[in-house]
C-alpha cells in the first residue's frame, strides 16, 4: 500500500537479493496512486503495477454478498474481508504473466488477513511461495516496532509520513472503513469523535432526511433514486458509490464490536460501512417480501456459513463456491422495488413492490374473508398441540 511497512518490506526484500514488483489495488481508498507509483520506483521496484478494481470489487464481490444478507456474528458486513479475495485475485494475475516465484505481503502474524491473502493465493496458484515478512524471525526481531521501521526508513532513504500516525490501524476500502489496534485494544476505550473519517456523526447530520427508492433484480441492486431531488444511478459502481453519500452525510453503518478471529482471539474493532447498511436493510426487505418461506429459512443458514468462509478467507474454495450458487438460486425470484428513508444514523422503510410478491392483500386481510376458512385454523392449532401435550405426559 506504499506505507511504511510495506515500504520497509520492499526494500528488505532487496537486501535479500530478490527483485520485486508491487502491487496496489485501488479498490476505493483515498489514497495518491501517483504518489505510491513513484515511491515504489524511487526504491527501487522492477515494476509497478496499480490496478483500479472497483468496478469488480462491487459486481463480483460486494453483490454477492448483498445477496446473501452477509453478516459475520449478527453485526460485520464483512468489508475488510470480501476485499480480500478481490485484491488477492488480480495479484495472482499479476504474478502469472510476471513468471514471479513468490507472492509477499505486509499482513501481522497475528491477523485474519495473512490467511484471506494466503488462502487465496494458494487457491488460485497452487505452486507459489509465500514470503510473509511478519512471520520471519529474522525480519519481526529486527523491526520490533515503528521506531525500528523509522530508522530504517531513515537509513535507506524511505520516504515516511510527516504526519503523526493515528493511534489506531486503519483499513478503507469502497465498502467500509475498519479501525483497530492502538488506544482501541482496551476494550472499555471510547472511540474517539474524530475517529470516524467516513460518516458523520448522527447528530450532527441534516434535519431532514433522504427518501431513496432501490431497485432489485435477481437479488441484486439494479437503480437507485432519490425521490426528493430525482439523483438517479443505474451502474453498480455508480449505485454503491451514490449509497455511501446518502450514507455517510445521515451518520448510518458505524458499528464497535468485539469479534473473534479465525486464528483464535478475540478482538475489537470499529467499522464504518454506510451504503452496505442501506443495502442491507433494503435487502433484507425485499427478499422476504417475494421469497418462499421455507426456501428464506434454508437460505439464512446459507447466509450463515457465506459469512463464515468470507471471514476466514475461503472465498476460492469448493463449499463457498457450492454456497454462492445456492444463494443465487435463491434469488431468482428477488425482483422489486423498496422505499426507505435515510435519517440520524438509521435506514426507515417505507415501502415496498414486487412482480414477483408472495403477498396476498385479500388473504391477510381483517376486512376480507377472501378464500381462506378461519376453521381450518383449529386443526392446525390442535395438530401442533399434540407435542406439547405428549411432553406434559412425559413430565
Amino acid at each position: 500500500a506504499g506505507g511504511l511497512d510495506t515500504s520497509c518490506i520492499l526494500v528488505w526484500l532487496k537486501e535479500q537479493g530478490y527483485d520485486v514488483i508491487t502491487y496496489l489495488a485501488d479498490i476505493g481508498q483515498d489514497e495518491d496512486f501517483e504518489v505510491a507509483r513513484k515511491k515504489a520506483e524511487k526504491l527501487g521496484a522492477k515494476k509497478v503495477y496499480i490496478e483500479d478494481l472497483r468496478k469488480e470489487f462491487v459486481q463480483d464481490f460486494i453483490w454477492p454478498a448483498v445477496q446473501a444478507n452477509a453478516v459475520y456474528e449478527d453485526r460485520y458486513l464483512l468489508g475488510t474481508s470480501i476485499a480480500r479475495p478481490c485484491i488477492a485475485r488480480r495479484q495472482v494475475e499479476i504474478a502469472r504473466k510476471e513468471g514471479a516465484e513468490y507472492i509477499s505481503h505486509g499482513a501481522t502474524g497475528k491477523g485474519n488477513d495473512q490467511i484471506r491473502f494466503e488462502l487465496s493465493c494458494y487457491a488460485l496458484y497452487p505452486e507459489v511461495k509465500v514470503i510473509a515478512p511478519w512471520r520471519i524471525p529474522e525480519f519481526y526481531n529486527r523491526f520490533k516496532g515503528r521506531i525500528d521501521l523509522m530508522e530504517f526508513a531513515k537509513k535507506y532513504d524511505i520516504p515516511v509520513p510527516v504526519t503523526p500516525k493515528a493511534p489506531w490501524s486503519m483499513d478503507a476500502n469502497l465498502m467500509h472503513i475498519s479501525y483497530e489496534s492502538g488506544i482501541l485494544e482496551n476494550p472499555k476505550s471510547h472511540a474517539p469523535a474524530d475517529l470516524y473519517l467516513m460518516t458523520k456523526s448522527p447528530k450532527d447530520s441534516p434535519d431532514t432526511s433522504d427518501e431513496l427508492e432501490l431497485e432489485f433484480q435477481s437479488g441484486v441492486p439494479v437503480k437507485v433514486t432519490n425521490t426528493k431531488d430525482n439523483t438517479s444511478k443505474s451502474s453498480p459502481l455508480e449505485i454503491y458509490s451514490y449509497l455511501n453519500e446518502i450514507g455517510s452525510k445521515h451518520g448510518v453503518g458505524r458499528i464497535d464490536i468485539v469479534e473473534n478471529r479465525f486464528i483464535g482471539m478475540k478482538s475489537r474493532g470499529i467499522y464504518e460501512t454506510p451504503g452496505g447498511t442501506i443495502l442491507l436493510s433494503a435487502h433484507l426487505d425485499i427478499e422476504t417480501f417475494t421469497m418462499d418461506k421455507e426456501v428464506r429459512r434454508i437460505k439464512q443458514g446459507l447466509s450463515v456459513r457465506f459469512s463464515e468462509l468470507v471471514y476466514n478467507g475461503f472465498w476460492y474454495s469448493p463449499e463457498c463456491d457450492y454456497v454462492r450458487h445456492c444463494i443465487a438460486k435463491s434469488q431468482e425470484n428477488v425482483d422489486g422495488k423498496v422505499q426507505l428513508s435515510v435519517f440520524k444514523g438509521q435506514v426507515y422503510i417505507l415501502g415496498r413492490e414486487s412482480p414477483k410478491s408472495l403477498y396476498n392483500e385479500d388473504l391477510v386481510s381483517m376486512d376480507v374473508q377472501g378464500d381462506y376458512d378461519p376453521c381450518d385454523a383449529t386443526g392446525f392449532i390442535r395438530i401442533n398441540a399434540v407435542r406439547k401435550e405428549d411432553n406434559r405426559l412425559c413430565v
